[in-house]
């Protein structure tokens, strides 16, 4: 699928990519006409591409005719750093923080303006929210968007708030003094602190992961209910976590999977070939 195509400007690649974008979490199934006009491609073109990448697994029909991306694409994306080294190193540590707080646990690292969450532990107890791992959201608007914002870089910090920023609800700081206010506060404090401002009844406490320069690489935080909220309380478990995601991502810096039994793995080729 290499190469250009008649349509000038589009090539081969950015058609498969704008395949792939049609996707997203309004709509994960769809059929091949929804696919060829939210494309913008002919049908006869969408339909010779879909089919290839049916073939190669980045998408499946099922009986209705609708198609959803693929596992082989599934496959590839766990081969991604988020994956293999921060979700996988910071897991142990989010387990530990959900068994201590009973509360919901995020990881999350910084996309363009937004947090993509990365990770998500929730219980019975834990307060309906509206993120979703590989959702994003506003940095402004949540605990972990704010950890990671506030030790950003001057330069992006002042990017950041000259934009319009979104305002959730009633209370989400959207204003660019109070919010340069209230990340200083956070860097003070050395962790962030959100009431209301992404969605009425929950709060959160989050804290960035920092590596060897202090740059943030992820943040944990946790979000309770707003009758539940101990900033405090909250803070040193939560700080306890971050620490040792930040600790163990340098011990295995040189390792890009570092909880893969490499043992096994040559284990398992040894026998292949035998």
């Amino acid at each position: 699928m290499a190469g250009r195509t008649s349509e000038p400007g589009r090539s081969v690649t950015s058609r498969v990519l704008a395949i792939f974008d049609a996707f997203d979490i309004e709509h994960p199934q769809l059929t091949l006409s929804d696919i060829s006009r939210r494309c913008g491609l002919p049908l006869a073109t969408t339909h010779r591409l879909i089919a290839e990448l049916v073939a190669w697994r980045g998408l499946e029909r099922d009986q209705h005719g609708m198609y959803h991306v693929g596992l082989r694409l599934w496959e590839v994306g766990l081969l991604c750093p988020l994956h293999t080294r921060l979700r996988e190193v910071a897991m142990p540590f989010l387990q530990s923080l959900y068994e201590a707080t009973r509360e919901n646990v995020h990881l999350a690292v910084r996309d363009g303006f937004d947090a993509l969450y990365v990770e998500k532990l929730s219980g019975h107890r834990s307060v309906p929210i509206i993120s979703r791992i590989g959702g994003r959201l506003p940095m402004h608007t949540t605990g972990v968007g704010k950890a990671l914002l506030a030790h950003e870089s001057p330069d992006f910090v002042e990017e950041y708030v000259s934009r319009p920023l979104e305002r959730p609800t009633r209370y989400t700081i959207a204003e660019p003094g109070r919010l340069l206010r209230d990340l200083a506060n956070t860097r003070r404090r050395g962790y962030a602190v959100t009431r209301e401002e992404m969605t009425l009844g929950s709060c959160s406490v989050a804290v960035p992961v920092l590596d060897e320069e202090a740059r943030p690489v992820a943040a944990v935080g946790v979000v309770v209910h707003t009758v539940r909220v101990e900033s405090d309380r909250l803070a040193p478990p939560i700080r306890l976590a971050a620490e040792g995601i930040a600790a163990r991502l340098v011990a295995t810096r040189d390792d890009p999977y570092p909880s893969y039994v490499h043992d096994y793995a040559r284990f398992r080729r040894s026998a292949r070939r035998s």
